[in-house]
C-alpha cells in the first residue's frame, strides 16, 4: 500500500477500507508500505500502521521510460494506463491532437487526470510497485513532439530504442501531416495495425525490455 510517508504512516480511508473489508486483515497483521518514490517496509496493519525493521531503498532506473496516449472512447484509456503501470512504464503522458475523438479540456480534462491517477495508483499496489508513474496532466501532442528524446509511432519509422524513451501513439485516425512535421523522430512499432490503447502497451513492453537487457548487459 502507498503512503504519504514512511516515517509517519497512514492509510487513507479507502485502503484501510479495503484491507479491512475485502482483504479481511486484521489490527497486527502483515503488510507492506511504499512512499511510490523508490522506499518500501514492512509493517503491521492499522489505521496507523506500525513500521516492523528498515526502510528499504530500490534504486531508480538510469534510463526512465514514458508513453504518451490520446484519449480513446470509453473505458480504454484507462485500460491503457492500467497495463502500463504495470509494465514498468514511468510516465504516462495524456495527450489530445487534431484527430482525438476524446476531448480533455476544462473540468473534463481534470477530472480525467485524477481518475487516471488513480488507476495508475491502484495497479501499481496491484503490481507491488515501488515507484509510482508520474501521470502528466493533458497537453496537446504537439507541444511534446519537439521535445528531446521524445518520438512519434508510425510507419516506416525507426525501431525503438532508448535515444528516444518518449513514444507518442496517436489517434485511431493517426497523425495529421502537420503533427508529423513537429515531431523530431518516429519509431515503428512493427507491427499490423493497432488500437491506440494496444499500441500503447506494446510500446511500453518494447522500452521496457530494451531497458532490461540493456541493464543486463551491463552487469555482465
Amino acid at each position: 500500500m502507498f503512503v504519504e510517508s514512511l516515517a509517519q504512516p497512514e492509510l487513507s480511508a479507502d485502503d484501510h477500507h479495503h484491507l479491512s473489508r475485502v482483504r479481511r486483515l486484521r489490527d497486527g497483521d502483515p503488510i507492506t508500505l511504499s512512499d511510490g518514490a523508490g522506499w518500501w517496509c514492512s509493517a503491521r496493519f492499522a489505521a496507523a500502521p506500525e513500521v516492523v525493521g528498515d526502510l528499504v531503498s530500490v534504486a531508480k532506473a538510469e534510463v526512465l521510460v514514458s508513453v504518451g496516449i490520446v484519449a480513446v472512447k470509453g473505458d480504454r484509456t484507462a485500460w491503457a494506463v492500467q497495463k502500463l503501470t504495470e509494465i514498468g512504464v514511468d510516465r504516462i503522458l495524456l495527450l489530445s491532437s487534431s484527430r482525438s475523438v476524446v476531448r480533455w479540456t476544462g473540468d473534463r480534462g481534470h477530472k480525467a487526470h485524477a481518475k487516471l491517477t488513480a488507476v495508475a495508483r491502484s495497479a501499481a499496489t496491484q503490481s507491488r510497485r515501488v515507484f509510482l508513474p508520474i501521470i502528466e496532466p493533458p497537453r496537446p501532442a504537439v507541444d511534446v513532439m519537439a521535445e528531446p528524446g521524445v518520438a512519434v509511432a508510425q510507419r516506416d519509422g525507426r525501431y525503438p530504442s532508448l535515444d528516444h524513451p518518449t513514444v507518442l501513439i496517436g489517434p485511431e485516425g493517426g497523425w495529421t501531416d502537420d503533427e508529423l512535421a513537429a515531431a523530431g523522430a518516429t519509431v515503428d512499432l512493427g507491427v499490423g495495425v493497432l488500437r491506440a490503447e494496444t499500441a500503447a502497451v506494446v510500446t511500453g513492453v518494447l522500452l521496457t525490455a530494451i531497458r532490461a537487457d540493456m541493464v543486463h548487459r551491463h552487469a555482465e
